[in-house]
């Protein structure tokens, strides 16, 4: 137990999906585990990562290891998003509006684990299309990767902040 205290000072954790899976094989089934995690600081940074395994724990740890390999940091406006987004990743597609302080995170089980782990506490968000797990975190993803402030806008146009609508 110990060890896994020490973790959860550093990291948020969390477990998205569960799949088990088997295979049909001469002697019988063989079942295995495919486990979706998501990893963040709470501070903007966050990742997510599949683990692939025969017991539940080790697909956990695998998934894990990959969540801390693919950490991105994002862009935030406080407790939300600088501006509304869509994320994309094959047939999933969220979309991810900012919300006032005191909203809290209006979102679905995928999506909502994204949103704690990477520390954003008010954001509207919807599911478009697809409900699997993997394509709306990967979609979350690719949209919170597009997320730039307006300092940035300004730096790439070459104006001040103020002179951006």
């Amino acid at each position: 137990m110990a060890r896994y205290e020490k973790e959860q000072n550093e990291f948020i954790e969390k477990v998205v999906s569960l799949n088990r899976v088997s295979k049909t094989v001469k002697g019988g089934r063989v079942a295995k585990f495919a486990a979706l995690v998501v990893v963040g600081d709470g501070k903007g940074n966050v990742g997510f990562g599949t683990g692939k395994a025969a017991e539940v724990p080790e697909a956990i740890r695998k998934g894990l290891d990959k969540a801390h390999k693919n950490m991105i940091h994002i862009a935030t406006a406080g407790t939300t998003i600088p501006h509304e987004v869509i994320g994309e990743f094959g047939t999933g597609r969220v979309l991810m509006k900012p919300a006032p302080e005191g909203t809290g995170v209006i979102a679905g089980g995928a999506v909502r684990a994204v949103m704690e782990a990477a520390g954003i506490t008010d954001i509207r968000t919807k599911c478009l299309r697809s409900n699997n797990p993997n394509n709306v975190v990967a979609a979350a993803f690719e949209g919170l990767k597009s997320l730039r402030t307006p300092e940035e806008v300004a730096k790439t146009r070459g104006k001040a902040v103020e002179e951006i609508g």
